[in-house]
């Protein structure tokens, strides 16, 4: 049956070559050592800050994790010892995730969110209920408090959620990962590029230096070189000025007022970051041409479109920001939904014509025993015996694998504390559409989500499902935004634990760290956030990317929670950005691409890149494709495809520490100047 399967695959190529990258590993080893405990102390109390800056400022974050592997490989060297590829594999993992800012960044972004120009605009000041964040004049919002009481139940409440969050998604996640990669064997391509970078450092610790080590250390000069620019300097003088100097602007260089007469309604700009021509690199080649192909249709259509008079609210002199959200009211909300609906309509096609298949293969009896039981050989009788006893479910040994069933039981039960504490938070609201959601509709989808990881890193989500049940329920007000409707799939947890599996490590220890690192990343994740929005306003100046998105992700918050409120007989701004014509135009235009693209048999991660590119911003994607093309028809011709594949993480790898390093620097005189500031005296 697996060998089926990877035949009917191995007609995409590509694919095959993301699954060659790492061959199987033959044994599983424990990672989670007291490396990984000390790893988890120092990433937090030195790395984290630096993420929550460089968020704020760029949208991006610190290798945090690669620059403790650094650290701690060479401290472990001079001790005379060398850790294994399975400790720097959790080490890498904690690292990582100490140093993602934290989730209290979330209530930074309510008390933001509450007092927005948007939700002001739509008259909804003050009816945020307490649950979610305290009033905007408590005392909480106006002193920049997170220490304050009316702070204490959105914090418990963010607590337990993630704890059951965490639940939901390791087994659910691991249950389709059993599902999609060990009975399936799809290929999972970022994982084994994922599994590439993260040992990436397996080989530092001997005594010759090996070809990771020098590509290591060429892409740490250039993050070096680059971030002093990029970074550096915006961090040292906004330590000192009340606004940074930018050498490069962040988070991009707009350019949407300049090409205006050129390009009317159109979002243009460059993110100029040399990490995206690296990262373009590793990209696959289809997936950035379809990508590229999405934005470059959409930056022509757009004109078009206005001359038209379907972009009817864009006006000359509007920036990115407001240039995208009225478009996308006018015509690209509605048609980003009908390419949606189409894509999961066809993942539910593809789906459920490989599990027919997958059941005729199944019940197709053995060409060998055409002659009979009774002609067969004995031979022939007791292989054909073995193979009705083969566990489909079967795991290699000592990988740290369960039940796939007590995964769902346990699944089952944390999505059942969701579903009583939404109960709770919003009683008027439907129970059956609670249970609906989490029992039905959220396992349905992270398996088509982790097939599609599994075949092309892709995700497909049916639009507006919450939303219509939402809206069909009656139920008026905004709370119901708020609550932990339990949606959120794990098809990504399937794909962490094929990265997991390539390095050879025993998934238990992915659990062991998890328990570390979910109460140390609140407790430190709280002390940063409430120093640095004590420290000053969030957004400001000082963080030029909070200050562009912020609004904009705030302007598309708000335009779903009108759906639900009283207008005084006006249409809620919800339904003017929703076209039933548009919608039903990109969902025919998806599906009947997608069939021509099949016909000529375009690569697959080039029909998913293209489709779900259309509409975006070419802002981040420039470079991106520009380092794609380099590296398919430069680099991988000078060093063969599967040998580049091998390099580039670890160079890409060896960058982000570079950066790092840099943020680190400026990121500390920041927070000292800040603490020194604060002082009475």
């Amino acid at each position: 049956m697996a060998t089926e399967i990877r035949k009917r695959l191995s007609g995409d190529a590509e694919l095959e070559q993301y699954r060659a990258i790492l061959d199987e590993p033959t044994e599983f080893k424990n990672g989670f050592t007291w490396v990984a405990v000390a790893g988890a102390f120092f990433c937090g109390l030195l790395m984290m800050p630096g993420t929550i800056y460089l968020s704020l400022m760029t949208g991006g974050g610190i290798a945090a994790s690669w620059v403790t592997l650094i650290i701690f490989s060479e401290v472990t060297r001079r001790a005379m010892k060398t850790l294994s590829k399975q400790e720097l594999v959790v080490l890498l993992g904690v690292a990582s995730t100490m140093s993602m800012g934290g989730p209290i960044g979330d209530l930074i972004w309510r008390q933001y969110l509450i007092r927005s120009d948007a939700v002001r605009d739509m008259g909804l000041l003050g009816q945020f209920p307490s649950w979610y964040a305290p009033q905007p004049a408590s005392e909480a919002i106006l002193s920049r408090s997170l220490l304050h009481s009316d702070w204490m139940i959105p914090i418990l409440l963010m607590v337990f959620l993630s704890v059951i969050g965490t639940l939901r998604s390791y087994t659910l996640g691991y249950f389709f990962f059993r599902l999609t990669s060990d009975i399936e064997r799809l290929p999972f391509p970022f994982a084994a590029v994922g599994a590439q970078g993260t040992m990436a450092l397996a080989e530092a610790g001997e005594k010759q230096t090996t070809w990771k080590w020098r590509v290591f250390s060429l892409g740490a000069v250039l993050g070096l070189s680059f971030a002093v620019i990029q970074l550096g300097v915006p961090l040292v003088t906004g330590a000192f000025l009340t606004k940074p100097i930018l050498v490069i602007p962040l988070p991009w260089y707009d350019a949407t007022t300049l090409t205006e007469n050129l390009l009317p309604a159109t979002p243009f700009g460059l993110v100029i970051d040399l990490g995206l021509l690296l990262t373009g690199m590793i990209v696959p080649f289809w997936a950035a041409m379809g990508t590229g192909a999405g934005i470059l249709l959409t930056t022509i259509m757009n004109p078009l479109l206005h001359k038209l008079g379907v972009l009817q609210r864009w006006q000359p002199g509007m920036d990115t920001i407001n240039t995208t959200f009225n478009n996308s009211i006018d015509f690209w909300w509605s048609f980003s939904i009908g390419v949606t609906l189409a894509i999961a309509v066809i993942s539910f096609y593809q789906t459920f014509r490989d599990i027919a298949r997958k059941a005729r293969e199944r019940r197709r009896p053995d060409p060998g025993c055409a002659g009979g039981d009774a002609e067969a050989s004995p031979d022939r009788k007791a292989l054909s015996a073995g193979a009705k006893r083969e566990n489909l479910w079967a795991a290699p040994d000592n990988r740290g694998d369960f039940s796939p069933w007590l995964a769902v039981a346990l699944y089952c039960l944390g999505s059942g504390a969701v579903v009583w504490i939404a109960h709770l938070l919003v009683p008027k609201f439907p129970l059956y559409f609670l249970i609906l959601f989490t029992m039905v509709y959220a396992p349905i989808m992270t398996y088509i989500d982790a097939r599609l990881q599994g075949i092309c890193g892709q995700e497909a989500n049916i639009p507006l499902v919450k939303e219509m049940a939402i809206i069909l329920s009656g139920y008026k007000g905004i709370d119901i935004w708020l609550a932990p409707i339990p949606l959120n799939m794990s098809a990504g947890a399937a794909s962490h634990f094929r990265t997991i599996e390539l390095t050879g490590t025993n998934f238990f220890s992915y659990v062991k760290s998890s328990a570390l690192t979910m109460p140390l990343g609140f407790i430190l994740s709280f002390i940063f956030w409430a120093f640095i929005w004590k420290s000053g306003a969030v957004p400001s100046d000082l963080f030029p990317y909070a200050q562009k998105m912020w609004e904009l992700t705030a302007k598309n918050t708000v335009l779903l929670y009108s759906a639900t409120m009283e207008t005084g007989g006006a249409q809620p701004l919800f339904f003017q950005a929703l076209h039933p014509k548009v919608i039903a135009g990109s969902f025919s235009f998806t599906v009947l691409a997608f069939i021509v693209m099949s016909i000529i048999n375009a690569p697959i991660m080039a029909i998913y890149g293209f489709l779900q590119s259309i509409g975006g911003m070419p802002h981040g994607f420039i470079l991106l494709v520009v380092g794609n093309l380099i590296g398919k028809f430069y680099f991988r011709k000078r060093f063969g495809t599967t040998r580049f594949l091998q390099i580039a993480p670890v160079l890409l790898a060896g960058y982000g520490t570079g950066v790092g390093l840099i943020a680190l620097i400026g990121v500390a005189i920041n927070l000292i100047v800040s603490a020194v500031s604060g002082m009475p005296f």
